[in-house]
């Protein structure tokens, strides 16, 4: 049997409640990209999990180790869920950078999670697929993108499941529920920057980061959730682009992303800065980043300063739109 899946990327805009003080943490609030996709091939095959990539170009040596890594312990865990033994070899067709900010692990584990317990036609749905992966122990956004894409907003996770504040990485709780989800405007851009640097929280510093800034001042998490409930939400609903970004560009000094932001390298803030000058009315950093996006109504001044900015430091721009659907088995 061979199976395809395309699913689509993500932006984390910002996690909403590190503090906790009412019984639940995280929260998050993101948007489903339709670039850059994983186009992900599955056959029945040999013997044991292997993969292959048909052009892995932009990807370095350590995303290349983290995508194989990534595609079999999730594979080996499904196929330990439904009890079953078999050969799989998975084709890598279309792919983006890992830790780049874009999710790429939750969309790599989640695919391999579909494509084998549909090859089995034991239909599981995308959170519970997660759990037994182990994807979305932080953010519920990325499990979302991948299950109905669109705008979403998630509920966290309460003190009982996730006592500590941690990232996904470590993180054994199931995925947050949602709380909203809209389609978002069509009509705006999304301009993606990732510069050619090494992304500088991964890993340990990530789980040490979370540990040393938490909790968030309450009355900082008060802040960004009446910002997002009162103006970021209507902005989508209303298609004000003008109060979106707006409300983009606030949540960038506000709450956890404030110190995610706090924690880049200074080329980070700078092509920001210029892109913003060129007109576009939000400008953030997804995750711990190092990708940049723009949301925009008009693209070519914004591209013009990414380009400008990128000078000297290398790197790559994606012109794309939200997707207001996820992952396609075809």
């Amino acid at each position: 049997m061979e199976l395809i899946i395309e699913t689509p990327s993500r932006l984390h805009i910002s996690l909403l409640d590190l503090n906790g003080s009412l019984g639940r943490i995280d929260g998050g609030v993101g948007l489903t990209l339709n670039k850059p996709s994983l186009v992900l091939e599955m056959k029945e095959k040999g013997t044991g999990v292997h993969v292959e990539f048909i052009d892995h170009k932009n990807l370095s040596k350590d995303s290349i180790g983290d995508y194989e890594d990534k595609i079999s312990t999730s594979a080996i865990k499904m196929m330990e869920h439904l009890r079953i033994d078999k050969g799989l070899t998975f084709t890598v067709h279309e792919n983006f950078p890992s830790h780049s900010g874009l999710g790429s692990g939750t969309q790599l584990s989640l695919a391999v999670g579909k494509l084998i317990s549909d090859s089995v036609e034991h239909e599981i749905d995308a959170p519970d697929i997660a759990s037994i992966v182990g994807r979305g122990g932080t953010s519920g956004i990325g499990v979302a993108s991948f299950d109905n894409g669109g705008f979403i907003i998630d509920g966290g996770h309460h003190l009982d499941e996730k006592p500590e504040f941690v990232p996904s990485s470590v993180s054994k709780a199931s995925p947050a529920p949602i709380l909203a989800r809209y389609d978002f405007p069509a009509e705006w851009k999304v301009i993606l920057v990732l510069p050619d640097v090494k992304k500088n929280v991964s890993g340990t510093n990530e789980v040490n980061i979370f540990q040393e800034y938490c909790p968030i001042p309450l009355g900082e998490v008060q802040q960004i959730s009446h910002l997002i409930l009162m103006k970021m939400m209507p902005a989508v609903l209303e298609r004000d682009l003008d109060a979106f970004g707006e409300s983009v560009n606030s949540i960038q000094n506000m709450g956890f992303k404030k110190i995610e932001n706090q924690l880049q390298i200074p080329v980070i803030g700078r092509i920001m800065n210029l892109l913003r000058e060129a007109g576009a009315p939000g400008v953030g950093m997804s995750s711990f980043g190092p990708t940049i996006y723009a949301i925009t109504d008009t693209s070519k001044d914004i591209v013009s300063a990414a380009q400008d900015a990128l000078e000297g430091v290398g790197g790559h721009i994606i012109e794309t739109s939200a997707q207001n659907s996820g992952a396609i088995i075809r």
